[in-house]
């Protein structure tokens, strides 16, 4: 014999129902079966509405009564030959109006007792019940149906009744030796006091009649058919890689269901566990699919953890002070407390000094918690022993569960460490001495990424989801979002990188997609976005809150540098390739480094210097590894190095910057590239980076520019002032040519002093033969003394640009 229930999505409608029944007529043809159904979706909160307003005067009630009559005479017209449906549709006419009547009496008396509650409430699995059983009665021969009142009993507890296990079996075995039907339909959830009074088994109670039921019959399998294939790794509404579970323990699956696997209610295990009667959640609409096997079978599961889960809307309780060490009873006396308030605790945790003892419930039991707890404490509370009890509420429990975690080091460890990583505050922490379930109480606002990034480390094969918030997307920008869409797949595969772009915006428009923007037709989506603003971009990066989130900055916007801050903060890391923020004020800097530290949110900005040349990274090792940097000697500005390379007496310099411009070498204003002020800042970022304290105003520039050229306020006014000067520029190159050498221009830093200027480099110089838009450092340091470190490549131009930012996100993600 196998009993099957049938959930209320797989009892929606008539098509649904038309599923469930060619499930049962497959399974019946070799075996009993005794199928267990729920309402129709919704008819329950219907239910609920109804009382709620019926109590409180509100006529719209039947409204509601009318909307739950229609939904069961659609599905009897649907379902019920022609010539049947005049008896099935009488007999659905009378229940609804003996609900009418309770609910008439309601709004007379303006009252809905639990007792009422309750008798209503069985109103939705009375009324599907009937309505499958008359349908599988059309199409399966030997095909009864059972009330499942008649057989189990429960005591008074109006609500969430207590089954009376001696009774029931007694019931349930005596019927169905009798019974010769083979397949009888009954209805969930519902029961009878023994003085004969209905009551419910509480929300989701359909799973329990049915282990009831299997559990007295000693069933060969209970299968519980819903619309999920089986119980996940993690809750597939929140977790999009959650995997179904082939196979897990009764005890693993008692807690996960407890702490919010919504696929099996809790006590359904309880009836079958004692007799050993596997479960299977299985898929309606996909019966062919595995499903989750629930046993005490062994299996190969080399993961010690089988699930994360979690338990939304809790409050924690703290009750401390010095009056409860080493007094006997008061935990008992607290917990007597709140049992007489009919509280549920789901957590409890208490310091060994005995000094605390924490306890989560509910959030809608708070307030009647905290003052029974605060009356019966009231003594000690005036003699200043204990303290009134704290309440924190809008908080959550999320739950590691594996039967072989306590086999396995360490595990503890990665799922805080983890969560720590990601700026996920941990309140509470609680594991049982059998190590099967390990638990921690953390803001609601974070249990997404929580779950999400637990899911990552324990489940995905140390796969890492990078969610990238990209603001710029001129020529460098579109670059990297053009090497992100190429490269995907590769990090994907080989790296276990995820990378996704949530968000993207430029100076006019922003754009959001939290499930990560196609980026095939950014272009597009971006020209329909919001209107920017910065405010409202830092606050939606925040509002969602995704784990390993980074904020990439592509603009040479200074209001953008000073928001790195509040990115850094919220455990957001940073990549940049503007370099405002690190040659802003030295303290400025160094808050945005300690920010980054104290939060565990990188900042990364390689593309400050030398585009995607590894020259900050380098300096970082050789700084780390404890070499000292004496000396600097560089050329940082691929642009510049590219506008001398070329100018001569062919090419004017107008022409040449004009160019360098085109070609996106130049800053959107070159009057920074030309002045020297983008050079200060590269040579100030790598002195700094070095381990020296040292400000823009320390390094001096020996600018080769006209005043005219600098006082320009726009980029037409400066381009005609280039015109203007050509004689200057000309000059300096026939100098140049007079001395054979080569005009660069160059940094340097040694003995404290900076300086950056255009020098005339002579031919045994390692500058003189620094083509095109190269950069190259020269770092001489007490390991590094006679012949210096040296690096050399591209410095400028959007795809290299992009490269290194991408080397930066890269570097996050392997972090």
């Amino acid at each position: 014999m196998k009993v099957l229930k049938f959930g209320g999505t797989s009892v929606a409608n008539a098509q649904n129902i038309k599923l469930a029944l060619n499930i049962v007529r497959n399974k019946g043809l070799k075996d009993k079966i005794i199928v267990v159904v729920s309402a129709f979706t919704k008819v329950t909160d219907l239910l609920v509405i109804a009382s709620k307003k019926a109590a409180s005067n509100d006529e719209s009630y039947k409204e509601v009564v009318a909307e739950i009559e229609k939904k069961h005479l659609d599905a009897i017209k649907e379902l019920i030959h022609v010539s049947e449906q005049s008896s099935s549709l009488s007999h659905i006419k009378r229940i609804i109006n003996h609900l009418e009547t309770l609910l008439d009496g309601c709004f007379l008396l303006g009252e809905l007792s639990s007792r009422t509650s309750d008798t209503i409430l069985s109103f939705g699995e009375l009324l599907s019940s009937y309505i499958i059983a008359e349908a599988f009665k059309q199409e399966v021969k030997n095909c009864g149906y059972k009330d499942s009142r008649d057989l189990i009993k429960t005591n008074n507890n109006f609500g969430k009744a207590v089954v009376n296990f001696e009774i029931t079996n007694s019931l349930i075995s005596e019927y169905f030796a009798s019974n010769q039907n083979q397949i009888v339909v009954m209805p969930g959830f519902i029961a009878n006091s023994i003085d004969g009074i209905g009551t419910t088994l509480g929300r989701g109670g359909s799973d329990y009649t049915a282990a009831i039921i299997a559990g007295a019959l000693g069933a060969t399998e209970l299968e519980i058919w819903t619309d999920v294939n089986g119980m996940f790794t993690a809750n597939p509404k929140v977790v999009k890689q959650a995997q179904p579970i082939a196979m897990i323990s009764y005890q693993e699956a008692m807690e996960l269901s407890h702490f919010g696997a919504k696929v099996l209610y809790p006590p359904t295990i309880q009836p079958v566990l004692s007799k050993n009667i596997p479960i299977w959640i299985k898929n309606t609409f996909e019966p062919e699919a595995v499903g989750t096997l629930i046993s005490n079978q062994e299996t190969s599961y080399t993961n010690p953890v089988k699930g994360i889960s979690h338990i939304d809307n809790i409050s924690l309780i703290t009750l401390e002070g010095p009056g409860m060490i080493g007094v006997a009873g008061s935990s008992k006396r607290l917990f007597e407390v709140l049992s007489q308030e009919d509280v549920n605790v789901i957590f409890i945790t208490q310091a060994s000094s005995e000094h605390s003892i924490c306890i989560g419930i509910l959030n809608i039991d708070a307030e009647k918690a905290e003052n029974a707890i605060n009356n019966a404490f009231e003594v000690e509370i005036s003699q200043n022993k204990i303290d009134t009890c704290i309440i924190e509420k809008n908080l959550c429990i999320i739950a590691l569960v594996g039967e072989n975690m306590k086999n396995h080091q360490g595990l503890s460890g990665r799922m805080f460490s983890t969560l720590g990583k990601n700026n996920v505050n941990i309140r509470a922490i609680a594991q049982g001495a059998s190590e099967r379930n390990i638990s921690a109480v953390i803001n609601e606002k974070d249990v997404k990424k929580a779950l999400n990034t637990l899911h990552e480390v324990f489940f995905e094969e140390n796969s890492k989801q990078l969610n990238l918030f990209v603001m710029g997307v001129g020529n460098v920008g579109e670059k990297f979002i053009e090497q992100i869409n190429q490269q995907k797949k590769f990090l994907k595969e080989n790296l276990k990188i995820n990378l996704r772009v949530i968000a993207i915006a430029n100076s006019r428009k922003m754009y959001f997609n939290e499930e990560g923007i196609s980026l095939k037709d950014w272009q597009s989506l971006l020209d329909n976005g919001e209107i920017t603003n910065q405010d409202t971009f830092i606050s939606k990066v925040k509002s969602l809150n995704l784990r390993n989130s980074i904020f990439v900055d592509i603009t040479a916007n200074q209001s953008v540098s000073e928001t790195y801050a509040q990115y850094l903060n919220q455990n957001i890391a940073v990549v940049t390739c503007n370099k405002i923020a690190c040659s802003s004020d030295y303290d400025n800097y160094k808050k945005l480094k300690n920010l980054s530290r104290q939060y565990n949110a990188p900042f990364l900005f390689e593309t400050n210097v030398g585009a995607g040349l590894p020259i900050i990274d380098t300096l970082k090792h050789l700084i780390a590894s404890g070499d000292k940097v004496n000396k600097i000697q560089a050329v940082l500005s691929g642009s510049l190095n590219f506008i001398f390379n070329n100018f001569d007496e062919k090419n004017s310099f107008h022409d040449v910057v004009k160019e360098a411009g085109i070609q996106g070498f130049t800053e959107p204003d070159p009057k920074i590239d030309l002045s020297g002020v983008d050079v200060a800042r590269k040579i100030l970022i790598l002195i700094r980076e070095s381990g020296y304290q040292f400000n823009i105003e320390d390094i001096t520039n020996k600018s080769f520019m006209p005043s005219e050229c600098l006082a320009t306020t726009n980029n037409d006014d400066f381009f005609k002032s280039l015109h203007a000067n050509s004689v200057h520029f000309e000059n300096l190159l026939k100098e140049a040519n007079t001395k054979e050498s080569r005009l660069k221009y160059v940094a340097t830093f040694e003995n404290g002093k900076a300086s950056v200027g255009l020098e005339f480099i002579p031919k045994e110089s390692p500058f003189y033969n620094l083509e095109g838009k190269d950069n190259i450092v020269q770092f001489y340091t007490d390991r590094y003394i006679d012949q210096p470190l040296l690096i050399k490549g591209a410095g400028a131009g959007a795809a290299v640009t992009a490269s290194g930012i991408f080397a930066d996100v890269i570097r996050i993600g392997n972090i």
